[in-house]
């Protein structure tokens, strides 16, 4: 093994803390968790005896296991865990028993990163953004329903309540479940900021603190692992499907994101009328020229595009402005060290790693090339006509899943950001999903035209 495969952010103290942690708490096994392309969690589960060969980075698993990742003559991978994400999970707290995890980056045996690991190509944004002198701070909201599930435990389409926005209990009857998500979170080091019933019948939302990409990212990832968990203890199946039901709000992943450079907000300057820094200007320049070309990252799914229609409060138009929330871009009201952009079409079906990699390289893009920001629009879009919106020249995102592929690939932030091994992965494992939905024979099919024809 190599001496670069040392556990990330290791010092003396945070393990002795761990292992501190681990006697009081009476640990037993330590789940090594990462994600795969599309972001689903995985762990490989060890005794707390092995925390030893945890840190060092010895424990190995078969990449070619894994979708995407390796093929099967150059199958071993190792996981070297962070340790700022230990967490001890507070549902496995027994007398004299519990269990805990690590968030892990993924290794080639040479101790170099392996490309194909989202948490991965997220560092490495990270890290170019370091060499231009900038932190990147994100902070998202995913939303989700609450559905109830049959005989047999597997889930319905139907919600576990008919509340509305911000409707309290009686109505609200995810109130009891949101509340235990959150002393789960909290248990594990979250800030949690708000807590609340969304507008569609079992839709909620839960928000944590902003904090850096790479962190952010961890959150986000622990935070849905975290909602499902709970929800099933409650009989219940919690999706972050972005539009499981026709005819009401989907479900978003708004991404709030900033730049700071030397300690102060890069976005920030209180001279100008939308107390906006020329920098900010680039950004948002930067994410409405690239935006099409990363649709397919942070909208990922078939179902993301049923989302991304007008009258749904979800945007599909390519604009930005102060406030309007019609808009792809919005800017949250606080300033100062507050002050950031808010980009509405993401949803939480995506990939944290690479959405907030791909989001902020965008971003980056338009400050590097010093991209020109169009003319805030400050009218409601949803409600303008055709020929209005031509006018103003406000565009379109991608229509589907197929183009949004499309652009993905003709583009040049995706391959940029995601690198090759992940890029072509990604654009094949998309290919194959577009292909099955676009084949297959649909419900509606049947019903509109078995009968006509």
């Amino acid at each position: 093994m190599s001496e670069l495969l040392v556990s990330e952010q290791t010092n003396t103290s945070t393990l002795e803390q761990i292992k501190e942690i681990i006697k009081q708490k009476h640990v037993e096994l330590l789940h090594l968790q990462f994600v795969d392309i599309e972001g689903v969690l995985k762990h490989v589960t060890v005794t707390a005896e092995q925390l030893d060969d945890v840190v060092e980075g010895k424990i190995m698993f078969d990449g070619s296991s894994i979708k995407g990742f390796s093929p099967i003559n150059r199958s071993d991978l190792y996981l070297l865990p962070d340790l700022q994400t230990f967490a001890v999970l507070p549902w496995t707290v027994e007398a004299g028993y519990a269990e805990a995890r690590f968030l892990c980056s993924v290794m080639n045996p040479d101790g170099t990163l392996f490309d194909g690991d989202p948490r991965n190509v997220l560092k490495k944004t990270v890290e170019r953004a370091k060499q231009k002198g900038y932190t990147i701070s994100v902070g998202p909201e995913l939303e989700f329903f609450l559905f109830k599930t049959d005989e047999n435990g597997n889930p319905t389409t139907t919600p576990q309540d008919n509340g509305g926005y911000f409707e309290p209990s009686p109505k609200d009857l995810g109130e009891r479940v949101r509340l235990d998500i959150y002393r789960a979170l909290k248990a594990m080091g979250f800030t949690i900021e708000a807590s609340h019933h969304e507008v569609a019948e079992g839709q909620h939302e839960i928000n944590f603190k902003y904090a850096d990409a790479l962190s952010s990212a961890d959150n986000a990832t622990t935070y849905k692992w975290v909602v499902k968990t709970i929800a099933k203890k409650y009989g219940l199946h919690a999706t972050f499907m972005p539009k499981p039901i026709f005819g009401i709000n989907g479900s978003g992943m708004h991404v709030n994101i900033s730049l700071f450079k030397d300690g102060e907000n890069a976005f920030f300057d209180p001279s100008d009328d939308n107390q906006l820094s020329e920098t900010a200007y680039q950004f948002i320049a930067g994410l409405l020229h690239n935006v099409k070309s990363f649709a397919a990252i942070t909208n990922p799914l078939v179902n993301s595009y049923k989302r991304l229609v007008p009258g749904y409060e979800a945007p599909c138009y390519i604009a930005w402005s102060a406030s309007n929330r019609s808009a792809l871009i919005r800017i949250p009201a606080k300033r100062g060290l507050a002050t950031r952009v808010e980009l509405r079409c993401p949803d939480p079906s995506a990939n944290p790693y690479l959405a907030f990699a791909v989001i902020a390289e965008a971003g980056l893009d338009g400050v590097e090339k010093e991209l020109t920001c169009p003319a805030p629009i400050d009218e409601d879009i949803f409600h303008m006509t055709n020929e209005r919106r031509k006018e103003l020249r406000i565009e379109n995102l991608p229509g589907s899943l197929g183009k949004a592929i499309e652009e993905l690939e003709n583009g040049t932030i995706g391959r940029h950001t995601l690198g090759d091994h992940v890029f072509n992965e990604y654009i094949a494992m998309k290919k194959n999903e577009w292909d099955s939905y676009r084949t297959a024979v649909h419900a509606w099919e049947i019903e509109h035209y078995q009968a006509k024809f």
